[in-house]
């Protein structure tokens, strides 16, 4: 019965939230070995938060976690400097030592939130990269070559519409591959469009007389509030686990139906079973997708906050988009009081944050003050020390009261 249960352990481990595993039947034979594997997981602090489009290895590593294996996080202070190219177009910036370091400091926090940081090993990869000499370099490149690196669709496109790759670019999934060989991972999970940068992984330690690791690419990639594109920052479609958790509510109540269940079975914990039952119970007409979304908002908040937040959240969201009420908790700002454009109160108030962005909201009638929509960016509007409730979309609103 016991042998049935690890069994399980294994099945479920190589498939939800699983595309491909690369070297799959040595993965089963370490799995079922019972011997602590050494599961690694880099990340580039390039940018401060993170978003549920992340989590999704993140939930897989605590899964292996949870049963026993060691977990190396890999913080990509000197690989962050050079920039990963995958799926960019152009070069990216590179980021100064201490962007980087705050950056890392608030992801550990954050996936604190969902698995135990205090029991992974955490390394830096500037540990080996900071005392490597020139010589070293030209050890570790001797190892590619330049027809494998330009193999990555990111290059080849750029090279057929003209556009300069740098040589700093290169060593990118060089410098991920050497990563491996020094904290000897057994297994390197990450999302798909990452596979490239494993493999390099992968061939490398092969080439260096180690055991080569075992690759699972985690997705399929989750998109975000917009139900087409991947999550994205950039692309303002994302939501953050960190925000506050009617943000959270309010974000997941927007996504389309149609990747309702996507998001049940990606970022959540809810068991597939129950998943295929609700989507069932949808498609007859005997539940409304607005409720298994309500209750998906709700287990979400839950994860990254508390079910107290999220029953909170979930009484904001009814009184502001169901009974078109005002929040009972508004922020408030203090500004010059008397006759003022509406557009320097959208920018003093932070609901937008520049003229232009103001005037955008203007023209797409996403601005109300007290409940009118506001149609000309030469509008003003009288604050007094009674304040004027300002609303940017269906879900923010501040009160400008004068000074």
């Amino acid at each position: 019965m016991a042998q049935d249960k690890d069994q399980d352990r294994i099945e479920h481990l190589l498939r939800r939230r699983v595309v491909e595993v690369i070297g799959e039947d040595s993965l089963r034979q370490r799995l079922a070995s019972g011997k602590p594997l050494r599961i690694k997981l880099g990340f580039d602090p390039t940018a401060p938060d993170i978003h549920l489009g992340h989590t999704l290895t993140l939930k897989k590593i605590k899964e292996f976690q949870d049963l026993g294996h060691q977990i190396v996080f890999i913080v990509g202070d000197y690989t962050a400097r050079v920039g990963d190219p995958t799926g960019k177009s152009r070069t990216r910036p590179m980021l100064t030592e201490d962007e980087v370091k705050d950056n890392a400091a608030t992801y550990l926090a954050q996936i604190g939130k969902i698995l135990d940081v205090d029991k992974a090993e955490v390394r830096h990869n500037s540990e080996w990269f900071s005392r490597m000499a020139f010589a070293d370099i030209i050890s570790l490149t001797s190892k590619f070559t330049v027809a494998r690196m330009i193999e990555r669709d990111d290059f080849e496109n750029r090279l057929n519409e003209g556009i300069d790759i740098h040589m700093h670019e290169l060593l990118y999934p060089m410098m991920q591959a050497y990563d491996s060989v020094m904290v000897e991972a057994d297994v390197e999970m990450g999302s798909t469009d990452q596979r490239f940068n494993i493999l390099a992984g992968r061939e490398l330690q092969r080439k260096m007389g180690h055991e080569p690791q075992d690759v699972m690419l985690i997705g399929p990639i989750l998109v975000g509030t917009d139900g087409v594109r991947k999550m994205s920052k950039s692309l303002d479609n994302y939501i953050g686990i960190d925000e506050p958790p009617e943000e959270i509510y309010g974000k997941v109540m927007s996504i389309p139906d149609a990747v309702l269940w996507d998001y049940y079975l990606l970022v959540t914990d809810v068991d597939e079973v129950e998943i295929d039952n609700m989507r069932d119970r949808c498609g007859r007409g005997e539940m409304n997708p607005r409720d298994a979304k309500a209750r998906l908002a709700a287990e979400i908040v839950t994860a990254y906050h508390s079910e107290e937040a999220a029953r909170q959240a979930e009484g904001h969201f009814r009184k502001v988009f169901r009974e078109k009420g005002v929040p009972d908790e508004v922020p408030e700002t203090a500004t010059a009081g008397g006759v003022r454009p509406v557009i320097e109160l959208l920018v003093e108030s932070g609901l937008a944050g520049s003229k232009s962005e103001a005037r955008r909201l203007i023209a797409q009638k996403g601005i109300r003050v007290e409940g009118e929509i506001v149609d000309d960016e030469a509008a003003t509007v009288e604050v007094s020390a009674a304040g004027r409730l300002i609303q940017k979309g269906k879900r923010h609103f501040v009160r400008v009261k004068a000074k």
